[in-house]
């Protein structure tokens, strides 16, 4: 693998470190700006929103420039919105802060992972994706246990700080290491758009939203299903977390290798079995031992979506990828939004904590009947005969010359 994705993975650790690090160090911020926890809240809904929007904005802001500079200038954008959110004197100038950083996120990532799929071989590609995406997924096994660590010790402007710090290494790895190919002559943003009159692309895209948002209906009340049902001490769900950070890293390496040598298949595997152990959580959630080995099941079958997910994208929008690609990473938040809100109602609702695993067997269900659609779609389109000549068989279709 090139070292050019080392520099994408490094970027991919601060934004993913960014982004999670906020939901441990809420009563420390809350309590420094005088606001509720639920107010303090909306640091994570506002970072969520800004990635779904700033996903399709900053990448069609982005068609004009090479896609090399165009990173360089997310990571520019990242640094800034967090040094705003470390030096903030008040609530409001934090959240701000914070949705500037979350403006990268999308295109970062959908620009990346073109990046990263071009710089090998094609059967190589999705391996390509997943080590990018290896970042994310180890800032939820060091950078966000340790961010924690640091803003609950130190101070929460002192974690911010640092993530920003990791922004500025991954802009200086990008300026040196990613080589300076410019953007496919011909391409415009109608073409760009033209992506999204694919019935496949937009398919993946539901895929997205449904199978992550399977996942994310979860293990956004982990905390309270872990400490009410299962037993654990407040203590403990930190270590939960790192259990399931460990098991995005290897199912997105593992869906990154077995997509590139079947990638609906994949799909099939990891959404069926998702599906399955989500329905299962319900009862493994009430003993301590089977809980933490589901929850890193969770997210070892989670993240084998992602890179399948991601390169069946960039397969189905050829030609014009790059906005297509990260708006599909903004369906990714989208779906965690979609399905923290689903989960959260069928708690109020007096259903139990563990509830939302249903939601989220039923989502990742829902995925893969949408991969079979696709699939299915996929067959018969392949088997169309342009044109049939009367007098022949069906299985010897004739093409029609143009």
């Amino acid at each position: 693998m090139p070292l050019a994705l080392l520099a994408l993975a490094i970027g991919a650790f601060g934004i993913g470190t960014t982004e999670f690090v906020i939901m441990g160090l809420l009563p420390e911020v809350a309590g420094d700006f005088g606001v509720s926890i639920p107010t303090a809240g909306l640091l994570v809904t506002g970072y969520a929103l800004g990635v779904v929007f700033g996903a399709p904005l900053m990448t069609v802001l982005g068609t004009r420039v090479s896609r090399k500079r165009m990173l360089m200038l997310l990571m520019g954008l990242f640094v800034v919105g967090n040094l705003v959110s470390a030096l903030a004197p008040a609530f409001g100038v934090m959240l701000a802060g914070r949705v500037v950083a979350s403006l990268a996120h999308g295109a970062f990532f959908g620009i990346g992972s073109v990046v990263a799929a071009d710089l090998v071989a094609p059967d190589r590609k999705a391996g390509a994706i997943a080590m990018m995406f290896t970042g994310l997924t180890v800032a939820n096994v060091v950078g966000v246990p340790l961010g924690t660590l640091v803003g609950q010790s130190i101070g929460w402007r002192v974690t911010f700080g640092i993530v920003a710090a990791l922004g500025v290494i991954g802009l200086a790895g990008i300026a040196l290491l990613v080589p300076d190919v410019s953007k496919p002559e011909g391409v415009r943003l109608r073409h760009e758009l033209a992506a999204f009159r694919n019935v496949q692309v937009l398919l993946a895209m539901a895929m997205t939203v449904l199978g992550f948002g399977g996942v994310f209906a979860a293990i956004t009340y982990i905390a309270p299903m872990m400490t009410h049902v299962a037993g654990f001490a407040d203590g403990s769900v930190t270590w939960l977390l790192v259990l399931f950070g460990l098991g995005m890293v290897g199912g997105n390496l593992i869906g990154g290798k077995y997509a590139d040598r079947a990638l609906m298949p994949m799909l099939y595997v990891s959404l069926g079995a998702l599906t399955v152990v989500l329905a299962l959580f319900t009862l493994t959630a009430h003993h301590k031992v089977l809980a933490a080995v589901t929850i890193a099941l969770v997210g070892a079958l989670g993240f084998a979506t992602v890179p399948p997910l991601q390169k069946r994208v960039l397969d189905q929008a050829k030609g014009a990828p790059t906005l297509a690609s990260a708006v599909n990473i903004g369906a990714f938040n989208l779906g965690n939004a979609l399905a923290a809100w689903l989960g959260g109602a069928v708690i109020a609702a007096g259903l139990g904590y563990t509830a939302p695993n249903w939601v989220g067997a039923a989502l990742a269900g829902s995925a893969l009947v949408l991969a079979m659609v696709s699939a299915a779609l996929e067959r018969r389109d392949g088997d169309l005969p342009t044109a049939v000549t009367p007098g022949f068989p069906a299985e010897r279709p004739v093409t029609v010359e143009h």
